[in-house]
């Protein structure tokens, strides 16, 4: 009657949370290399597709990370394997995929307005 896996996939689970979470380090610090070089040389000199480019990678690692931790979790509560991936797997992409789009419109508007645009803190 109900679903109980015999091993469940802890390692998974923390393989998943450990690549989400050293491909978002990853991220966070070619982004603030990309941002620190437009403020440094301007945003003319160094257009969004080179940063896009060297942002890909981590992005995808972070993709990869969250999938398996969502499906393992997914599992983990009762899920069959089949159906936690089902559903996991299309959650995953369409999230990240919106995500992806955001940070591209926003280097895009930083890269046309400035990085000054972004500060929040000065706008009362």
């Amino acid at each position: 009657m109900y679903y109980f896996p015999e091993q469940p996939p802890y390692v998974l689970l923390v393989v998943g949370l450990f690549a989400a979470l050293a491909s978002g380090t990853a991220l966070a610090g070619t982004l603030k290399l990309i941002v620190q070089k437009w403020k440094n040389d301007g945003a003319e000199t160094s257009g969004t597709r080179i940063a896009i480019r060297h942002l890909s990678v981590p992005f995808l690692g972070i993709t990869v990370g969250v999938c398996l931790f969502l499906c393992s979790g997914f599992e983990i509560f009762g899920f069959p394997p089949l159906l936690a991936y089902a559903v996991g797997v299309p959650v995953t992409l369409l999230t990240c995929l919106l995500m992806w789009f955001q940070l591209g419109s926003m280097l895009a508007f930083i890269e046309r307005q400035g990085i000054q645009a972004l500060d929040l803190d000065s706008l009362q």
